[in-house]
């Protein structure tokens, strides 16, 4: 990637003159339920994808920093005071995170966390399941499975919350999510019931799982992103040239809330030969992210996405699909696409506001609108996406 170095996140921290940009917040479900945490790099530029219509007046982040600065001096919490400008700006997606909560995204993005190490989801019916355990972790050693029900998180019942809140109560509030803290879990499975005490633990993320796809020669590779940590972007182009000559590659990056936007530009680079990946803007200046060259470029691919695909899988998605490289297959992606620049308040607190937006190498914005796939399927998208690639000559 030329120029400096960038990130999807919903954190960032301006320190020095380098200006952090974050791209794509919501890695805070998995981040909650100990399968990931949300994103943020205090270290290089970052950019921040969400879904606001314009940047905000540079004024209203000057009333945040004085709202912080004014609580401090008075004894008050200065996230709550920033908190409560940020909310009367009118910035649909600006925030302000204590000191604590963003050491969190920090380690976060180096691809560790602190949870019980699984993921959950809400039926339509409104029911929570547990849809990921993370090998090693807390849920894992304890026996939870994946489709276990959930139905309580310390005694409150989960069924019909909506996942973040059921995330919340899995973290616990600023003094319970540390490593070590207890939560007890009711579950249920097969008619059984039972209660678990597990104890939050710091584990490490698996954003990438590489897996053949049939067992002829020439099968495809389905190369499956979580989430952009630190080193997911190599691993996907290791993955890439590991893969057999004639392989096909299917990337699946449904479910992915976004991450770091170096390690997306890595992964475009996997396979396109330089060029542009995004343009964005910053108070109206106009600044690009170009992959490096050398990438393969002949490999049949297809790019799996859906309403969880965000902010930095969809800047991946939307480069793959303007250059051309990708048949994308799926349902449309969620639309996070505005930039937002955070800054350090008082008492270390760090607030984030709008200040611009990012766009496909075609000039087409993601805010608010996310991604239609060449070819939109719901339900059966992989066995749909696996015989597109086949058509494509990548295997079956």
């Amino acid at each position: 990637m030329s120029g400096p170095s960038h990130r999807f996140g919903s954190r960032g921290l301006c320190r020095g003159a380098a200006l952090t940009l974050v791209f794509g917040c919501v890695l805070a479900t998995a981040a909650a339920t100990g399968s990931l945490p949300r994103d943020a790099d205090p270290r290089n530029p970052d950019i921040q994808a969400r879904s606001v219509a314009s940047a905000v007046d540079p004024r209203d982040r000057e009333a945040v920093e004085d709202a912080a600065a004014e609580a401090e001096a008075d004894g008050k919490s200065v996230t709550d005071a920033a908190q409560e400008a940020v909310s009367r700006s009118g910035d649909r997606w600006g925030a302000v995170y204590d000191e604590q909560e963003y050491e969190d995204f920090e380690q976060a993005l180096d691809g560790s966390y602190t949870g019980v190490g699984l993921s959950a989801r809400r039926s339509a019916g409104g029911s929570v399941s547990v849809s990921r355990v993370e090998p090693g972790g807390p849920a894992g050693r304890a026996g939870i499975r994946k489709g276990d029900q959930l139905r309580t998180v310390d005694g409150h019942r989960v069924d019909r919350r909506p996942v973040a809140e059921v995330v919340a109560l899995l973290r616990g509030d600023r003094t319970d999510a540390a490593a070590g803290t207890a939560v007890v879990l009711g579950l249920r499975r097969e008619g059984r019931s039972w209660t678990e005490t597990l104890r939050r633990a710091r584990l490490s993320t698996e954003a990438v799982t590489v897996r053949r796809l049939g067992g002829a020669p020439a099968s495809a590779v389905l190369i499956k992103v979580t989430a952009f940590t630190k080193g997911t972007g190599a691993e996907i182009r290791d993955a890439v040239r590991a893969a057999p000559g004639d392989a096909g590659i299917l990337l699946d990056l449904r479910a992915n809330a976004g991450g770091l936007v170096t390690e997306a530009v890595t992964a475009a680079s996997a396979f396109l030969e330089g060029g542009l990946v995004a343009t964005y803007d910053v108070h109206g200046e106009q600044r690009a992210l170009n992959a490096e060259p050398g990438g393969d470029t002949d490999r049949p691919l297809v790019v799996l996405v859906d309403g969880g695909t965000m902010s930095a899988a969809e800047l991946l998605t939307g480069a793959l699909q303007d250059r051309g490289r990708a048949v994308t297959v799926g349902t449309r992606t969620f639309g996070k696409g505005s930039v937002q620049m955070p800054s350090k308040l008082a008492g270390g607190s760090v607030a984030e506001l709008t200040v611009g937006h990012y766009r496909t190498p075609t000039g087409r914005s993601v805010d608010g609108q996310g991604i239609t796939p060449d070819l939109v399927v719901g339900a059966a998208a992989q066995q749909r996406a696996e015989t597109v690639l086949s058509g494509l000559g990548g295997g079956s």
